[in-house]
């Protein structure tokens, strides 16, 4: 017996609520949040009669998927979902942010949800698809008014006029949208990623931490011992899915290190090793994703995402032998 729940916002979440109900068709609960099924995905499968599904071990096709559950800090994973048409509950406070923010919506997102904003309702919701099927005998689809402008206009030639103004019409129009977009994008993630990493050295340097910081972490980033240990604790498997939401560990650890190259700390030729170092777990949170992405099979998924994760203990600390080969003589 499917029932109907309702996701509210945590504190500082934004979207929603959502209003779902699990049909026969439309059941499953995927935790795309690492280390096994999140207690949030477990309860939205309990309360709607669903299956919860670790993102990182199976998947299931869209259309068999209710909700997505992820803990994305703002980049790609948290607007993919909703691109899809695929209800998204996202753990951490996170509005419309990420390269697919213009996807991200109250009708389909909410976000800062702990297992206190999910109640039961008597609204029966919408479950095959976050995106309401527009009406029969509603507005003419953009398609119908193309059909019918393009049968009104059938027999007429164009002049060499009307061409060349359409076309650059078209290019003015592209050019005049990326650079919309790209505005866009800056304003809502490159600037408060610059304010975070101004107001994080502020607080380093006021507090004191930046001395405790070059006693701990400066000495393992001053050898290549260090920097490869650095990162094959960062890439074990059951790390790495962890520390990669939203690349929020290696912002932080790599602001810290910047102030210490900056200060003279740590040797600067051990600057690009220790990038590679500190990055060995980056995106890989998002392996499940990219792998649902590419369409591929449950199978695929299955054994893709181990076989990536364990991969990285390989390939991190040799990203680090490579980049400190690089270095030498570079300062």
């Amino acid at each position: 017996m499917y029932k109907t729940i309702t996701i509210k916002a945590g504190d500082g979440g934004w979207g929603g609520p959502l209003t779902i109900t699990a049909t026969e068709k439309c059941h499953k609960i995927l935790s795309v949040t690492g280390g096994g099924i999140h207690p949030v995905a477990q309860k939205i499968a309990d309360m709607t009669g669903g299956e919860a599904l670790d993102g990182f071990k199976t998947t299931a096709p869209d259309e068999e998927v209710l909700v997505a559950v992820v803990d994305c800090g703002g980049t790609a994973r948290c607007g993919v979902y909703p691109k899809k048409g695929i209800f998204t509950v996202n753990l951490m406070p996170v509005g419309q942010a990420g390269p697919l923010a213009q996807f991200i919506t109250p009708e389909i997102y909410v976000s800062a949800v702990t297992e206190k904003c999910i109640v039961e309702s008597d609204y029966k919701g919408v479950t095959e698809t976050a995106k309401p099927a527009a009406a029969e005998d509603g507005p003419k689809s953009k398609d119908q008014a193309k059909e019918e402008i393009a049968a009104a206009n059938s027999g007429k030639k164009e002049g060499i006029i009307v061409k060349i103004g359409k076309g650059v019409g078209n290019v003015v129009s592209k050019f005049f949208q990326a650079g919309r977009e790209t505005i866009e994008m800056i304003i809502k993630n490159v600037l408060p990623f610059m304010a975070f990493t101004s107001t994080l050295l502020g607080i380093i340097s006021a507090s004191g931490l930046g001395n405790i910081i070059a006693k701990t972490i400066s000495p393992l980033c001053s050898t290549l011992p260090g920097m490869l240990g650095i990162s094959f604790v960062c890439a074990l498997p059951f790390l790495s899915p962890i520390l990669g939401p939203g690349a929020v560990i290696a912002q932080v650890v790599g602001t810290l290190l910047g102030a210490q190259f900056a200060l003279g700390n740590i040797p600067p030729q051990y600057a690009l090793p220790a990038l590679f170092a500190i990055d060995a777990q980056v995106g890989a949170d998002f392996v499940p994703v990219g792998l649902s992405l590419g369409e591929s099979e449950p199978e695929t998924i299955e054994m893709g995402v181990p076989a990536v994760l364990f991969s990285r203990i390989v390939t991190g600390p040799l990203a680090v032998l490579i980049a400190f080969a690089f270095s030498i003589g570079m300062y």
